[in-house]
């Protein structure tokens, strides 16, 4: 059976830079991944995220600091020699070969031929569930085969790493939903180290074992999915893991981790899901945690609302122009007043300024 390398325990990024001119896309990146773990690097456009794994692929050159598989140094590595696999967002299978042959590519040019590149070949292609289709070319199946022939590729050579990049963006939802089982059933199966590039953070949260959250050439914050869905450590990283009411606030009230909060004239308890040095603060709430109830304390006219199978989300503006993204379990329509409100412990609160 196909599966992944096991002569590394550990891979460090050790302050890794890489700048385009005056433009520093990444900035100190030092990260630990243990071998079989599955890393998503998430973070918007522009972030760094991609530059960091094409810098760990060998296809860009560092600017500063360095990588190491356990004690040996691999930056200065061209990319064939580090031997990783690497799925790219668009497929990047050859037109004129079969699905077979596209596979064993790899394999190829590692002089790997005969009897036991042809029973890789084949073991990757049972993996994916694409054994039926080894004749075929890659123009004859669909987006999400395509993507499984690439994965198999990736792993047929039995690398230390496999580098994802973006691989899901160009599949539709029920196939991005589908693929997503897919990665890591064989990420499981194989036993393979994944650093898995996404901007999705419902892929990274399903995905991974760690998230690291990125903006601006830097590392932001790196942990279990459940520790950055509940509790971000800044508030652009609340931002991208789903908080997307991000509201201006003064504190009015603190004692231990409990603060009060005043938004225009509401005033909110929540959780300081970060030191507050000063009473200029960010409150955060996930649009499913803001709903209608008869104590919420901020009142706001209904804008614009949508039916989505169980539940209405909507957005609503307060009299001084507020915008408020919010859940509904009855029907909201535009035009009504609604007072709304979350659970303390859905409220977190952060210090307004530059991060």
């Amino acid at each position: 059976m196909v599966s992944a390398s096991r002569d590394f325990r550990r891979l460090r990024l050790d302050r890794v830079s890489r700048d385009f001119g005056t433009l520093n896309a990444l900035q100190e990146v030092t990260l630990d991944v243990g071998r079989g773990e599955f890393i998503a690097l998430l973070g918007p456009s522009g972030c760094g995220k991609s530059t960091a794994l094409n810098c760990l692929a060998g296809l860009l050159p560092l600017t500063g600091g360095s990588i190491w598989l356990d004690d040996k140094q691999i930056d200065h590595l061209k990319p064939e020699a580090r031997g990783f696999g690497m799925v790219f967002q668009n497929y990047a299978l050859f037109p004129h070969m079969s699905v077979e042959r596209n596979v064993g590519f790899g394999l190829r040019m590692q002089g790997r031929r005969g009897a036991e590149a042809a029973r890789l070949v084949a073991e990757a292609l049972a993996l994916v569930r694409l054994g039926d289709q080894a004749g075929k070319l890659p123009g004859q199946l669909s987006g999400g085969q395509q993507q499984r022939v690439a994965i198999a590729r990736a792993i047929v050579i039995e690398p230390p790493l496999v580098l994802m990049d973006e691989p899901l963006s160009n599949l539709d939802a029920k196939l991005r939903l589908e693929m997503r089982a897919e990665i890591r059933r064989i990420h499981d199966l194989v036993g393979s180290t994944t650093i898995y590039v996404t901007h999705d953070q419902d892929e990274a949260l399903s995905l991974a074992d760690r998230i690291v959250v990125m903006r601006d050439g830097r590392v932001r914050q790196v942990g279990r999915p459940e520790e950055l869905y509940a509790r971000p450590a800044h508030a652009d990283v609340a931002a991208f893991m789903g908080f997307r009411n991000q509201l201006a606030a003064r504190v009015v009230a603190a004692g231990g981790a409990e603060v009060t909060a005043r938004i225009g004239a509401a005033e909110l308890h929540g959780i300081a899901a970060e030191a507050l040095d000063g009473e200029a603060a960010i409150v955060a709430i996930r649009p499913d945690d803001l709903t209608p109830r008869a104590d919420g304390p901020l009142a706001a006219r209904v804008t614009a609302a949508e039916y989505r199978g169980r539940d209405f989300y909507g957005i609503a503006a307060t009299a001084e122009g507020t915008e408020l993204y919010f859940r509904s379990d009855i029907r909201v329509a535009p035009g009504e007043t609604l007072r709304l409100g979350a659970d303390a412990a859905r409220v977190l609160v952060y210090p307004r300024g530059p991060a």
